[in-house]
């Protein structure tokens, strides 16, 4: 299977259906007017669009959208073109750079240290 790429946009509506598991297409409409002010006809084109990616399960009657991929995945595959594009596929690069830069809790440090040490078995 070839990996999925969400846009911003797409991932306006598929953040709603990882939430609410089953929507029909008018509500999803209805909720992105409301939000982000999208009309339908635009709203269904980008439904349309994850459908044709294999983002979305279209089942009838009722145009009723599934997500047919997990935010799981979506997160590993757009973090890893993030890395690939800025810090030439370097995971530890990515990770020293960004760490430099954050104020971490105690808890935080733990957790990092924590599965670092998961790493080394």
């Amino acid at each position: 299977m070839n990996e999925i790429h969400i846009h911003e946009g797409e991932l306006n509506i598929m953040e709603l259906l990882w939430s609410n598991k089953v929507l029909a297409a008018k509500d999803i409409a209805k909720i992105i007017k409301e939000y982000i002010g999208w009309e339908k006809n635009t709203t269904y084109t980008v439904i349309k669009r994850l459908i044709d990616k294999g983002a979305i399960k279209r089942e009838n009657p009722g145009f009723l959208c599934k997500a047919a991929i997990s935010k799981r995945t979506i997160q590993n595959t757009e973090t890893n073109a993030l890395i690939t594009r800025y810090y030439n596929g370097s995971l530890n690069k990515f990770l020293t750079e960004y760490l430099k830069n954050q104020r971490l809790t105690v808890s935080e440090i733990l957790e990092l240290e924590r599965i670092i040490s998961e790493q080394k078995h």
